[in-house]
């Protein structure tokens, strides 16, 4: 065997402890999986028991290490016994992927979001990733260091019809995402964010009842026409927690398949 193949099957993050928020679907199960593959023990938050147990034994079956721990990131008391669960059983914390985050299935103008609809989507992509840097931060600070990657969205540049809250939220990640890495850079936390484009999730899906052309409009918004998968963005998401992305602080990594070229 040759030393470039001993390299290549090398895995990554073997030791390492992972956290993926939202990993019961779409883009957080991929990036879960995507980070057990490189040897990562993936801790699993979210609010579907049954689909974060599948994912649990999806990677178990595998090889691969994980835990399930359900957790709304709007209720603050399942912030903290995730965090209280991951530092009982690991006692530490190496990357951590803040990707839980809602929309809402039909597309309200600004006067016509009511106040539940506003709350509901700003407590969980926005709060919901602060509370959980509140808590990933001090663990990382005190292990020397670490990796955060939070989920924004293209629509984090730009506005969208019936999309004020989402749009919001997202804008308001990336300003998050930028001071926090400012302030925590020279304690060897590195904090970024992916920005995804159109790619096949439940909430993409769960759109197109309502603008029915959604889908099509999509792709032939792309350079490449085409709807994106989720594991090419957990590829971004995994590549920004290597050693190779150690220069990258406090930016935005889009994968949109050149929509927003």
């Amino acid at each position: 065997m040759t030393e470039r193949s001993v390299t290549l099957e090398k895995k990554l993050f073997t030791g390492k402890v992972a956290l993926v928020t939202g990993a019961t679907s779409g883009i957080g199960r991929a990036t879960a999986l995507a980070f057990a593959r490189e040897g990562a023990v993936v801790v699993l938050a979210g609010r579907r028991e049954h689909l974060g147990r599948e994912v649990q034994e999806e990677i178990e079956k595998g090889g691969g290490h994980a835990l399930y721990v359900r957790t709304d990131v709007r209720k603050l008391e399942d912030i903290e016994n995730l965090f209280q669960t991951i530092v009982r059983r690991y006692g530490r914390l190496d990357f951590a992927f803040n990707n839980a985050g809602v929309s809402l299935p039909h597309i309200p103008t600004v006067t016509k979001t009511t106040l539940e609809e506003w709350d509901l989507v700003m407590e969980t992509n926005l709060r919901g990733i602060w509370l959980c840097m509140k808590q990933e931060i001090p663990i990382m600070l005190e292990q020397g260091g670490g990796v955060i990657v939070n989920t924004s969205s293209i629509l984090g540049f730009t506005g969208e019809y019936g999309l004020s809250h989402y749009c919001a939220t997202k804008h308001g990640i990336l300003g998050l995402t930028k001071t926090a890495a400012l302030e925590y850079c020279s304690k060897n936390i590195r904090i970024n964010a992916v920005c995804p484009g159109p790619i096949l999730t439940e909430m993409l899906e769960g759109a197109v009842p309502y603008v029915p052309t959604m889908m099509e409009m999509m792709k032939n918004g792309t350079a490449v026409k085409r709807i994106g998968m989720p594991e090419e963005v957990a590829g971004a998401v995994i590549w920004l927690c290597t050693d190779e992305a150690a220069f990258m602080i406090g930016q935005e990594v889009v994968v949109d398949g050149g929509y927003t070229v």
